[in-house]
């Protein structure tokens, strides 16, 4: 977090916390990343396990295998915790306050080898509360940068509401275990990274 934006969080910005529902449809999105995490670290337990099950066996070749399954059990554990920290992250925001601001939404272009698109909330004196990528640059808005909404946001999952009409950023709801999440999010369309 920039330090700007750490300068707004102790001031009059309005904050609410998360609803029953708002915080079940992150924690099944974490349950259903958890359930495909199982998988890789079983396997890691299985080849941190195998040396060990051969070298009590006595079979000669396990000290020349160890450390190729070592390795194995280190990638597999890797992918498990990669899998599971981003929806672990967004669980644990989900105990942060939700801001809601009567102000502004900036969208700005950044010139690199390709173009990469933010928007930006800002409070009513145009401070920077909170800026985020996006995909693309949304069609509807044209070219025009800056818009007077009322916003709700948090940190780490962005723009929720803009003008009481939901981002796509947290869907209204989600099937247990997120089953059909990508289905859904292709159909939502959501213009955030």
């Amino acid at each position: 977090m920039g330090r700007h934006q750490q300068q707004w969080l102790g001031s009059d910005v309005a904050r609410r916390p998360w609803t029953r529902a708002e915080r079940r449809v992150v924690l099944r999105g974490f349950l259903g990343r958890l359930t495909i995490a199982i998988e890789p670290l079983i396997v890691a337990v299985f080849f941190a396990l195998l040396p060990i099950g051969l070298m009590l066996r006595g079979q000669e070749i396990a000290l020349l295998l160890a450390p190729i399954f070592v390795f194995a059990a280190i990638a597999f554990l890797a992918y498990a915790i990669a899998l599971i920290v981003p929806s672990a992250h967004a669980l644990l925001e989900t105990f942060a306050p939700i801001y809601t601001v009567d102000g502004y939404i900036r969208y700005r272009t950044a010139q690199k080898a390709q173009p990469e698109y933010y928007v930006a909330v800002l409070s009513a004196d145009r401070q920077t509360l909170g800026e985020w990528p996006l995909r693309e640059w949304p069609r509807s808005i044209r070219q025009r940068e800056l818009w007077p909404v009322l916003v709700e946001f948090s940190r780490y999952g962005g723009i929720h509401k803009i003008d009481g009409r939901p981002t796509g950023v947290l869907p209204a709801e989600i099937a247990p275990f997120g089953v059909g999440v990508a289905r859904d999010a292709e159909r939502r369309a959501s213009h955030f990274r």
